[in-house]
């Protein structure tokens, strides 16, 4: 395989890592065989935490975050009572929505995604904090005007209500600015070893026939915040490409498939093309060239196929004789 493992001299590909904390946190009304209250948190998109209304317990979900908890047990005192205190929260707002919104029955589902971004290099720290009713956004705050925005009509009195709470609006600027980036930074360094893990892949093209699409395939790469993707002349190339997902391995590495159609490629072409395999905040990428004879597949054909089944008639005939003597 032609593999080439190139650093990015020339093209400017941003080096440091952004880390991120999120919260997402669900309230149901009508919904049944599932929690009415569930929340998680991740670092990184990794899970860390959950929790529900139906065990009222916080449960780390990583091995770092136990040791967290282990070292710092007012950690998970306060995830108790956050635990508590949100249930209460989003019932009281998702019964004063219905209420508000005329809503007798059925399923409704109000929920919360907030947290920050932190720039390991820059130092930038970025806010979210957002709401959505009925898979619709509901309201969003503005960190930057402390003020809530409202793309939906129905939020305007909520948006008014709560633009009125000042000191509400001041701890969430605390928080943001402070609070979120110092335990972002705080789980980041008790889990940089899984967080921070890179791990390159093994890239192959696999072709089914000549005649089908050759796919790019990347395994045994970790974290999932890969990209990969078919260049022609240098640039990324969209036309006749089907992208596939991100999938993981039962050893908690990840695999993904980029597939080209070759038929609207020139066989002299096929030299113009090549597959990307990139790992945001590693410099090394994989590139493979398209290469006919570096195509993995187990197509035998027709031919192939026939003169091994006539010398196997062949070879069985003349051993008939000698089985029926030995039989004898």
């Amino acid at each position: 395989m032609k593999t080439l493992f190139m650093l990015l001299l020339f093209c400017h590909v941003a080096s440091t890592v952004k880390h991120s904390l999120k919260y997402v946190l669900t309230a149901t009304s009508g919904v049944t065989n599932i929690p009415e209250f569930v929340g998680f948190g991740m670092v990184d998109e990794v899970q860390m935490g959950y929790c529900d209304s139906n065990s009222n317990i916080p449960e780390p979900k990583q091995d770092w975050m136990r040791h967290l908890l282990k070292d710092d047990p007012q950690h998970i005192e306060w995830y108790t009572r956050r635990c508590l205190s949100e249930q209460q929260f989003f019932r009281a707002n998702i019964d004063g929505l219905k209420q508000r919104l005329n809503q007798t029955g059925g399923a409704h589902i109000l929920q919360r995604m907030n947290g920050c971004e932190w720039d390991d290099e820059t130092g930038e720290v970025i806010g979210f904090h957002q709401y959505g009713y009925d898979g619709e956004d509901f309201i969003v705050l503005d960190l930057q005007t402390l003020t809530w925005t409202a793309p939906r009509q129905q939020a305007f009195s909520t948006k008014l209500r709560w633009d009125a709470d000042k000191a509400r609006l001041e701890y969430e600027k605390y928080y943001f600015n402070h609070e979120c980036p110092d335990w972002l930074k705080t789980y980041v360094h008790y889990g940089r070893s899984s967080l921070q893990r890179t791990d390159l892949p093994s890239v192959s093209l696999l072709q089914k026939t000549p005649s089908s699409t050759v796919s790019c395939h990347a395994t045994g790469f970790y974290p999932d915040r890969a990209m990969m993707y078919w260049r022609k002349d240098g640039e990324e190339h969209h036309e006749d490409v089907d992208h596939g997902e991100i999938l993981p391995n039962h050893d908690g590495s990840f695999q993904i498939s980029v597939d080209l159609i070759l038929s609207s490629v020139a066989p002299e072409d096929w030299r113009r093309y090549d597959c990307v395999f990139h790992l945001p905040g590693v410099e090394d990428v994989i590139v493979t060239k398209l290469d006919k004879a570096q195509i993995r597949t187990n197509w035998v054909s027709p031919s192939e196929f026939s003169a091994a089944g006539v010398t196997g008639v062949v070879v069985g005939l003349l051993l008939l004789p000698a089985l029926c003597i030995a039989g004898l």
